[in-house]
């Protein structure tokens, strides 16, 4: 873990004012991310720093936000642009308990992460940004923001016996203010302050994007999977009718999406029947049709 020295132990720095002011604003709805965020102002990469941190020893709940990622992923190893002062990249340890969750709560914390964005982005600014399956927030067909989700092998018992517990590093990247990025992906992605046409509380952003997070992974660590499930279909516009494109190792496949089940898979109808896809790289067709 590669990070710019500051002012305590490991590199890790105090929140700035106004990002401390913004989550004690919200911390009566912090329950499972309650500790204190751990500041870099640079990093190779926030989860890279949450997964350090993870393996180590420390828990559910530990929160790393970066001024700047020298090294930020996606996912497929894809990089995220992450230029300072312009986003939110942030990277959460989130905790699933074998004797009171199941193997659906860890399928769906890319989508529960999803419409926990979604909410704070529309809670923080008024913007109502779409979610294209599994892990982008669209704002009219660009980028605004994405979600890559990495578990970790633990040997923590589960409560109760049983099953042990899973750890789940969570990262986040918001587009926040205007930034100048690669000629590649230019035409495909927006900021939120290049929407609205003004400034906005990157602070206020932060802390509702915990809040929510807190809340969606109460959702599923209490089992109220058809919660998210229905959340995310309301935000998700391209889950029915979109035209996708996608490779096998028989060679290209196209059909039309027709929903997602409930482990989040996405179900695609083609001339064979309807297809399961879990992962991989898919090509979606612009406007698609919407419900």
């Amino acid at each position: 873990m590669s990070v710019t020295p500051s002012s305590r132990p490991g590199g890790a720095g105090v929140l700035p004012g106004d990002f401390a002011d913004a989550v004690e604003r919200v911390r009566p709805r912090l329950t499972r991310l309650s500790a204190a965020p751990l500041y870099f102002t640079e990093v190779a990469s926030t989860n890279d720093a949450a997964t350090a941190l993870a393996s180590s020893g420390v828990g559910e709940g530990r929160v790393v936000l970066a001024e700047r990622q020298t090294a930020g992923r996606g996912r497929r190893g894809r990089r995220w642009f992450s230029p300072p002062g312009s986003g939110l990249y942030v990277s959460v340890v989130l905790a699933y308990d074998g004797a009171r969750s199941s193997d659906r709560a860890t399928a769906l914390v890319t989508l529960a992460a999803a419409v926990a964005l979604a909410e704070a982005i529309e809670a923080s600014t008024g913007l109502q940004p779409d979610i294209k399956w599994p892990n982008d927030l669209q704002i009219e067909g660009r980028k605004v923001a994405g979600i890559l989700a990495e578990g970790l092998a633990t040997n923590q018992p589960a409560a109760g016996g049983g099953r042990g517990v899973t750890l789940v590093v969570l990262g986040y990247g918001i587009n926040v203010g205007p930034m100048t990025h690669p000629p590649e992906i230019a035409h495909r992605a927006t900021s939120l302050e290049s929407e609205l046409g003004r400034p906005i509380e990157r602070a206020m952003l932060f802390a509702e994007s915990l809040a929510a997070l807190d809340a969606r992974h109460g959702d599923l660590v209490e089992g109220r999977f058809d919660v998210i499930l229905d959340a995310w279909r309301r935000r998700a516009p391209m889950r029915r009718g979109a035209r996708v494109t996608w490779e096998t190792p028989a060679g290209s496949r196209t059909g039309v999406t027709d929903d997602i089940d409930e482990y989040g898979a996405l179900l695609v109808r083609t001339d064979e029947g309807l297809e399961r896809l879990i992962a991989g790289e898919i090509h979606w067709t612009p406007h698609a049709a919407r419900d």
